[in-house]
């Protein structure tokens, strides 16, 4: 028992160690030359364009039902005006970013994770550092740009679109006047509100795209092991969403309020 614990320790301390390593590399390429700006941008496109569909099924189908239910709640202290506070404060400073990172978990960390996995299991990766290219520059630079600047404008949309799904469930199910839902939706927000709503992101989109790029770039086994990478990669980054979105809400309570 204690050998089996110790091995476990021994490996998560070296996936750690390898992690941590893999981000000082990112960050040295990131604001030292050559960059990539061509990988730049199609990974913008793929990770921010590519995730927007989901993004704003999951935002506006989410502020509906969060609107049917507390709705619904509501009525019992006959507060039901007020349902528009409840979306607007839930929607951007918990749901929106929480979701967004879990969508992007599932869309972008599973897919960094398969295609560096692949290049790593045909030696492409070896390829590249044969032609003098630095793989962490060309691959994972681009990659954790473009998630960690793309997170908070997808976060930003899925808030909107909730915040209308909110408003059409208030207006048309709840029987709520359109201008006292959208009075007691700006009344609710303030300044610190705004600034949890986008920091959250902006951490959430870091940690799931270079969780991604570790995995991806540690797999080995073939296709099997690709696979493996796949799901390690989902489970890693979504846990990580939760556990992130936590400490950060609790620093920033802190800092903030």
């Amino acid at each position: 028992m204690l050998t089996l614990l110790s091995s476990w320790l021994k490996a998560a301390l070296l996936e750690l160690q390898e992690y941590v390593r893999l981000q000082a590399a990112t960050m040295r390429g990131a604001v030292t030359r050559p960059l990539y700006f061509h990988d730049i941008v199609e990974q913008f496109e793929q990770i921010g364009i590519g995730s927007l569909t989901v993004v704003l099924l999951t935002g506006f189908f989410t502020g509906a039902v969060l609107a049917l239910q507390t709705g619904i709640t509501l009525d019992q202290f006959g507060a039901r005006p007020f349902v528009g506070r409840l979306v607007s404060a839930s929607m951007i400073k918990e749901l929106g970013p929480v979701l967004t990172g879990l969508m992007l978990a599932g869309r972008v960390g599973s897919g960094i994770a398969a295609e560096l996995g692949s290049m790593m299991v045909t030696d492409q990766i070896n390829a590249l550092r044969a032609l003098g290219t630095d793989p962490v520059r060309k691959l994972v630079v681009p990659r954790v740009l473009a998630g960690t600047l793309m997170a908070p404008v997808l976060t930003v949309i899925a808030d909107t679109v909730g915040i209308i799904g909110g408003w059409l469930i208030a207006v048309f199910q709840l029987r709520v006047a359109s201008s006292l839902y959208w009075t007691s939706v700006v009344e609710v927000l303030y300044l610190e509100d705004l600034w949890m709503g986008l920091i959250k992101p902006v951490c959430l989109g870091f940690v799931i795209v270079t969780i991604g790029c570790h995995v991806g770039l540690r797999t080995h086994g073939g296709t099997q092991g690709v696979g493996r990478a796949t799901t390690n990669a989902v489970v890693a980054s979504s846990v990580a969403v939760i556990a992130v979105d936590f400490f950060i809400t609790r620093l920033l309570i802190t800092l903030l309020f």
